[in-house]
C-alpha cells in the first residue's frame, strides 16, 4: 500500500488534534487545581479578617493587589477567580466542582453556571423553591456544559435558572428596571465612554437596528449624498476681491430676499440675477473674463467641455468600521430624533429583529410564566404580552414533552419550515455557534442539486463561515461532513475524522411540581425504580 503525502498530512493534522485536546483538558485540570488553591488562601485570608474584623476591605483588597501582580492579570480577574473559588468551596456544586477537576469543562464554563445560578440559590433562600433545586439546576447545565461552549452555556442556564425559579426572576427584573441610567465618562483623547443601562430585549433591538442600517450604509455607496469638488482658489480670490470692502461699493442684492447689509455679503458689480434668488457671475466682466472680452474664446470653450461629456464624480468607499458607524448612527438618531410621544417604552418603535417564545397560557394572562427572548434569556411576560399585541408576525407553536417543537399551524407551503427552523435553531448549527438565525442561511443538509429533500429533516440554519466549510468547493482534506439524524441532531464530521453532534436547543424545561415530589426527597432523573418515567428538565 503507498501512502500518499496528503494522508500523511491528514494522519499528523489528527495526530496534533488528538494531543491538543489533552493538552487543553491538562490545562483545564491545571485551573481547577488553581482555584483549589485560591480557596486554601481564602481560608487564611478568613482568619486574619476574624482577628483584624475592622480591616476586613484592606485584607481583601491587599490579597487581590498580590495575585494580581503575581500572576501578571488584571485585579478584577483575579476577583472574579477568588469569588468563583469561594463559591466552588461552599459544597453546593460537587457536580460542579468533579467536573472542573476532570479537565471535562473549562474554567469560563465554571463561571457562567455560577453566575447564572443567582436566581435559584435566591428562590431558596426567600422560601419559594425547595433546597434540592439547585441540584437540579447544577446537573441540567454541567452535563450541557461537558458539550457545548461556554457561550451556549450561558444562555442555557439562564434558561434553566428561569424555569426552575421563574416567579423569583420576574420580581428580580421588576426590581432591576428601576436601575435604567445613562451615564457619561470621560476617556480621553476627545473621547467618552455613553453608558445605557436597558432592559435586554429594548437593548438588543437598538443594536440590530444599528447594524442593519451600519451594513446598509457600508455596502450602499450610492445611497450617501456625493461630496461635490470645490475650487478652493476660486472661493479665495473671491472672499479677498478688494472691491467687496470697498466703503463706495453698492450691493447689487440688496433690498431682494435674504440681502445682507454686511460688506462680506457684497457682490460683483457684473452679477446677473434669475427668478427668485438666483443669480451668477458675468462671464464677459471685463475685470474677471478670463476670455477677454473675446466670444469666440468663450464658446470654443463651451464646446469643448461639451465634447468632453459629463464627469462622473466618484463617491469614496466608507472607510468606517462597523462598530464606527453604529456610534456615528447612534449619535445621529439620538440628537435628531424626536421622543415618542405615546410608547414612551419603545415597544412600539422597534423596527430591529428579536425573537421571542412565550405560553399560551401567559398570553392570554391565566399565568405569569416567563417568556424567552431568543439567544438571551428571559423575558418577563409583561413584556411580552405587550410584544405580542402590538405585532402580527407571532406562529404558534407545538411541543412535545421533552420541550422539542414539532409543528407549527401556519398555512402557506414555504414559509411555515422557515418559521418552523427559526424556532427550532435559533442559531448557527454548527458546533459552538452561537450566530442568531436572521443573520444565518438555511442550508440543505443533503445538497439539494444531489436530491437532498427540502424539507424540515433536510434544512438547518448555518452561518456563512460555517455553510462554506461544507461546500463543494473545498478541497476534500478540508471540507467538512454533515448529516442530520432523526432528532434533528447534526453530526458534523471534521477533515481529521472526528465527529461533533450540535443538537436544537431546548425551549423549555420542567421541573418536579411539589404535588409529585414530595419535600425533602431526593430522586435521580435515571433512577430505574422510577416508574412514571419522568423526563429530565434539560
Amino acid at each position: 500500500m503507498i501512502i500518499s503525502p496528503t494522508f500523511d498530512r491528514m494522519d499528523a493534522a489528527a495526530h496534533v488534534l488528538d494531543e491538543w485536546v489533552s493538552v487543553r483538558e491538562q490545562i483545564n485540570r491545571l485551573e481547577a487545581r488553581a482555584s483549589e488553591l485560591l480557596i486554601e488562601r481564602l481560608s487564611l485570608h478568613d482568619e486574619d479578617v476574624a482577628e483584624l474584623p475592622v480591616h476586613r476591605e484592606a485584607i481583601w483588597r491587599s490579597m487581590l493587589s498580590e495575585f494580581s501582580a503575581a500572576g501578571r492579570i488584571a485585579q478584577g480577574a483575579a476577583e472574579y477567580a477568588f469569588i468563583d473559588a469561594r463559591t466552588l468551596s461552599s459544597g453546593e456544586f460537587p457536580v460542579l466542582r468533579e467536573s472542573f477537576r476532570a479537565g471535562r469543562i473549562t474554567a469560563s464554563h465554571v463561571r457562567e453556571i455560577l453566575r447564572a445560578s443567582s436566581p435559584v440559590t435566591a428562590a431558596i433562600t426567600e422560601g419559594t423553591v425547595e433546597q434540592g433545586t439547585l441540584g437540579l439546576y447544577e446537573t441540567a447545565t454541567v452535563v450541557f456544559a461537558e458539550a457545548e461552549s461556554p457561550s451556549r452555556t450561558r444562555v442555557h442556564a439562564k434558561e434553566v435558572a428561569a424555569a426552575l425559579a421563574g416567579s423569583t426572576i420576574a420580581d428580580r427584573h421588576r426590581r432591576a428596571k428601576a436601575d435604567r441610567a445613562v451615564t457619561v465618562q470621560t476617556i480621553g483623547d476627545g473621547l467618552a465612554l455613553l453608558q445605557v443601562v436597558l432592559p435586554e430585549h429594548l437593548a438588543v433591538a437598538i443594536h440590530d437596528r444599528l447594524s442593519q442600517m451600519a451594513r446598509h450604509q457600508k455596502q450602499h455607496v450610492a445611497d450617501r449624498e456625493p461630496t461635490l469638488p470645490v475650487d478652493e482658489d476660486a472661493l479665495e480670490a473671491e472672499a479677498n476681491d478688494p472691491r467687496h470692502f470697498h466703503p463706495d461699493y453698492e450691493n447689487p442684492f440688496s433690498g431682494r430676499a435674504g440681502a445682507d447689509s454686511g460688506a462680506g455679503a457684497n457682490f460683483p458689480g457684473s452679477t446677473i440675477f434669475g427668478d427668485g434668488d438666483t443669480f451668477t457671475s458675468d462671464p464677459f466682466d471685463a475685470d474677471r473674463d478670463p476670455f477677454k472680452g473675446d466670444p469666440d474664446a468663450y464658446w470654443a470653450h463651451v464646446e469643448k467641455m461639451i465634447s468632453q461629456g459629463s464627469q462622473p464624480i466618484q463617491i469614496p468607499a466608507d472607510e468606517r468600521t462597523l462598530d464606527q458607524i453604529r456610534a456615528d448612527l447612534l449619535a445621529d438618531l439620538l440628537l435628531t430624533a424626536e421622543p415618542s410621544e405615546v410608547q414612551g417604552d419603545g415597544l412600539g418603535s422597534i423596527k430591529a429583529r428579536i425573537q421571542v417564545t412565550v405560553g399560551a397560557g401567559t398570553l392570554l394572562g391565566t399565568d405569569d410564566a416567563l417568556a424567552q427572548l431568543d439567544g438571551h434569556g428571559e423575558l418577563h411576560p409583561d413584556i411580552a404580552r405587550a410584544l405580542a399585541g402590538r405585532n402580527s408576525g407571532w406562529t404558534r407553536l407545538f411541543l412535545d414533552s421533552s420541550g422539542m417543537v414539532t409543528e407549527t399551524d401556519t398555512y402557506t407551503p414555504t414559509e411555515p419550515m422557515r418559521r418552523f427552523l427559526r424556532a427550532r435553531d435559533q442559531h448557527c448549527r454548527f458546533p459552538g455557534c452561537r450566530m442568531p438565525v436572521h443573520r444565518c442561511e438555511t442550508d440543505h443538509t443533503f445538497d439539494f442539486a444531489l436530491g437532498g429533500q427540502t424539507s424540515i429533516d433536510n434544512l438547518a440554519h448555518l452561518c456563512k463561515r460555517h455553510h462554506t466549510l461544507k461546500h463543494p468547493d473545498i478541497p476534500d482534506d478540508h471540507r467538512w461532513r454533515v448529516r442530520q439524524l432523526p432528532n434533528w441532531e447534526l453530526e458534523w464530521t471534521s477533515p481529521t475524522g472526528r465527529v461533533h453532534t450540535d443538537a436544537p436547543p431546548r425551549r423549555v424545561m420542567f421541573a418536579p411540581s411539589p404535588a409529585t415530589a414530595p419535600q425533602g426527597a431526593a430522586r435521580s432523573w435515571d433512577d430505574p425504580s422510577d416508574a412514571a418515567g419522568v423526563d429530565a428538565p434539560f
